[in-house]
């Protein structure tokens, strides 16, 4: 009765480590496809995140020339308005 008591004390305690085993590795590939998906997001996040830095670098671009076209017309504007007012003066200056 003994040696039955002790061989079913010994398969039951080899079961279970079995059982742990299989759970341990059951565990495990989830960690890795879990780590797999958070290796993938990362990627996509950084990918992205890529893009909006191109898209700020060219916003930026695109608004210097703005301004450099805006100060253009500026000194145009001006230098027009300096004009028309000589010959403003000169047609006040001849009616007189």
């Amino acid at each position: 009765m003994k040696k039955s008591c002790k061989t079913i004390l010994l398969l039951t305690l080899i079961a279970s480590f079995s059982s742990c085993n299989d759970l341990s590795k059951k565990v495990e590939g989830k960690l890795n496809d879990l780590n797999a998906k958070a290796e993938h997001l990362d990627s996509l996040v950084n990918s992205e995140l890529d893009k909006v830095k191109a898209l700020d670098s060219l916003i930026d671009l695109k608004g210097n020339k703005i301004n450099e076209f805006d100060s253009l017309v500026n000194k145009t504007s001006s230098k027009i308005d300096s004009i028309v007012n000589e010959k403003i003066k000169s047609l006040k200056k001849s009616i007189k």
